[in-house]
């Protein structure tokens, strides 16, 4: 005969791994997905300085346009809880909401400013620009993001 008591512990304990699997699973897909917008920024931001400095205009626009978009995402990727794996957040994302989210408006504003600077191929004007965008990014950094992985 089958023995109910240790049939019915196994089940629970296969429901219980599979319930911690799908949140790891769930929690790596997450830091994934915001990983990949902030690598997008990253090379955004380097493509903006090369351009600057070759005073192309247009790419300094167009990549700024593309800052302005992903950083009105900054909030979305970072979910509270979503501390478990490898990543770089702190906690202070989700203790200090209101200023993490102030950073990201920071910095979509000062990329909405530097593309309106390009637009009008104000040199001195992107210059200061693009100094905003990089101040923005590394105060965002200072107080959000450890300098290791969690993991």
């Amino acid at each position: 005969m089958v023995d109910t008591k240790r049939l019915l512990i196994g089940a629970v304990a296969f429901w219980a791994s599979l319930v911690l699997v799908s949140e790891v699973f769930a929690q790596t897909e997450v830091i994934e997905k915001r990983q990949k917008v902030m690598k997008q920024q990253s090379a955004d931001v380097k493509a903006i300085k090369a351009a600057g400095e070759s005073k192309d205009f247009a790419t300094v626009e167009t990549k700024a346009k593309d800052l302005v978009e992903t950083s009105s995402k900054i909030p979305g990727v970072f979910p509270k809880g979503s501390t478990k794996g490898k990543t770089k957040a702190t906690a202070a994302i989700w203790e200090k909401r209101d200023e993490f989210e102030a950073a990201a408006k920071n910095l979509n504003k000062a990329a909405g400013e530097l593309a309106a600077a390009a637009k009008s191929k104000d040199e001195a004007a992107v210059g200061t620009k693009v100094k905003a965008v990089s101040d923005a990014c590394g105060s965002c950094h200072k107080a959000f993001r450890a300098d290791k992985y969690s993991e």
